[in-house]
C-alpha cells in the first residue's frame, strides 16, 4: 500500500473512532462559577442575574424574577431558560438524550415567596415545541435550597405531558431546558416580585466506553476496499 493510501486508511480509521466516541455520554454539571453561562430569564430577553455567593454549597448561582400579579390559577410561567438559541452552558444540555444515555436531570432551586411553589422542568427541541413537562410533586418551601430530580424515563410519572407527541420524540433532540412554576390556589394575584434561584443543573448517565460498532466496521471495510481499488492493490490469494 503506497503512502497516499496509508494516509487515507489512517484517516478513515480516525473518522470512524471519532464517530463512535461522539456517542459517549459525559455527565455535565453547570455551577455558574463566573457568570450566568448564557442562561436567560423567563421572558428570554435578558441573561439571568448572576450571584457570586449563596448557592447550596455557598458558591455562585443564578436568579430571575417571577410576578404573579396578573396570573391565573393553573398558569405555568417559565422563570429560567437554558436554551440552544442562547448558547446556554456551551450547548452541554443539547443533544439526543436517548442515544447519549442520559438517565437523569437534577437541579437545586430556591425562592422567597411567602408560600410553597410548585416547580416544573420542561425539555423541548430547539424549536421549543413540542416538549416534555416534568412536575415536582411536592411544592418547594420558601427560602431553602431544594433539589429537583427528574429521571429521564418514559415510565416516570413526573412527565405529565408530551404536548401531543411522545417521550422518544422529545428526548432524541433536546435543545431547551426550562424551569417554571405552576400557579396554585391562593397564589394568583400576589402583588410582589418573587426571586427564584437556580444552581447546579446537571445531566447524568452511565458512562459509555467508545466501541467500534458493526456498522463502523462495515463502513471501514468499504472505504478500505475502495481505496485499494483506486491504488491498484489486489487482494492476496491463498497458495494451494
Amino acid at each position: 500500500m503506497n503512502t497516499k493510501t496509508n494516509c487515507m486508511a489512517a484517516l478513515a480509521v480516525t473518522m470512524m473512532f471519532q464517530a463512535a466516541a461522539s456517542a459517549a455520554t459525559v455527565p455535565f454539571l453547570e455551577d455558574f462559577s463566573s457568570d450566568a453561562s448564557n442562561w436567560f430569564n423567563g421572558a428570554g430577553n435578558a441573561p439571568a442575574t448572576w450571584v457570586a455567593t449563596g448557592g447550596p454549597d455557598g458558591s455562585a448561582h443564578i436568579s430571575s424574577v417571577a410576578n404573579l400579579a396578573a396570573a391565573a390559577v393553573d398558569d405555568t410561567p417559565t422563570v429560567l431558560r437554558g436554551q440552544a438559541g442562547f448558547g446556554s452552558s456551551g450547548g452541554a444540555f443539547v443533544g439526543n438524550y436517548l442515544a447519549e444515555g442520559v438517565s437523569e436531570y437534577r437541579a437545586f432551586v430556591r425562592h422567597d415567596a411567602p408560600f410553597p411553589l410548585a416547580f416544573f422542568t420542561r425539555f423541548s427541541g430547539p424549536a421549543n415545541f413540542p416538549g416534555a413537562i416534568a412536575v415536582n410533586f411536592v411544592p418547594v418551601p420558601p427560602n431553602q435550597w431544594t433539589e429537583i430530580v427528574v429521571p429521564i424515563d418514559p415510565a416516570n410519572p413526573q412527565f405529565v405531558s408530551f404536548e401531543g407527541t411522545s417521550f422518544e420524540a422529545v428526548f432524541n433532540n433536546v435543545g431547551n431546558v426550562q424551569v417554571g412554576i405552576s400557579v396554585l390556589n391562593g397564589q394568583a394575584g400576589y402583588p410582589f416580585d418573587i426571586n427564584i434561584d437556580l444552581d447546579k443543573p446537571q445531566i447524568a448517565g452511565a458512562q459509555t466506553v467508545p466501541t467500534v460498532s458493526t456498522w463502523g466496521l462495515v463502513i471501514l471495510a468499504l472505504m478500505l476496499a475502495a481505496m485499494a481499488k483506486i491504488s491498484g492493490i489486489r487482494p492476496a490469494r491463498a497458495v494451494g
